[in-house]
């Protein structure tokens, strides 16, 4: 398989994905601010889960463009990080139907952290099939900014259940640490030979 079939193939997943996300949403009951505003945390949770799908795409394609060559492992590694993925829209639902409670909330977070994880090991896979001199590797470096990303994440799970909102402040922070892509792998690409 190429890298651009690889690419085509978890651009139409995250597509599909961001549909059921969107499918999912509720149109408010009522036609006043008071039925906008119960489904306000739901759609909330939309805006983030949406901003996070985004992100994970965003820096999937950098880091498929820093890379000269997959194989099967990176193959496998890229659906790990899928089915992560693939499982938001049901968080958000049941965030929706649970309210902003603990187990939902701190679901989000393992879903959150465990996307974060298989994406750390398709970048692992990655440099492993392109070689340590390769230019993902050079730019990730000891990717100091994805290891934390997990930290919080891994912080923010148990946290939900003394509050939610502790936790879905986390879940913003780190978003908001990721929300310009991804510029190590950019500078790298980009350097004048």
């Amino acid at each position: 398989m190429t890298k651009g079939r690889l690419e085509a193939f978890t651009d139409g997943v995250i597509a599909i994905i961001i549909t059921i996300m969107v499918l999912e949403l509720k149109v408010p009951h009522g036609a006043d601010f008071t039925a906008l505003q119960s489904s306000l945390p739901v759609f909330l949770a939309y805006v983030l889960s949406y901003v996070n799908v985004g992100i994970f795409w965003n820096n999937h394609h950098h880091m498929l463009h820093a890379a000269a060559r997959i194989d099967g492992k990176v193959l496998w590694a890229n659906l790990f990080l899928l089915f992560w993925m693939s499982l938001i829209p049901f968080v958000i639902r049941w965030m929706d139907e649970a309210g902003l409670t603990a187990l939902p909330t701190a679901a989000y977070g393992v879903v959150l952290a465990m996307a974060a994880i298989s994406y750390h090991l398709l970048q692992w896979a990655i440099v492993a099939s392109n070689g340590r001199s390769s230019t993902l590797a050079v730019a990730v470096g000891s990717d100091l900014k994805g290891k934390l990303s997990i930290a919080g994440y891994v912080v923010a799970i148990p946290l939900a259940f003394v509050s939610p909102w502790i936790a879905v402040a986390l879940y913003v922070a780190i978003a908001l640490m990721w929300f310009v892509p991804d510029r190590r792998i950019e500078s790298v690409v980009n350097r004048p030979e």
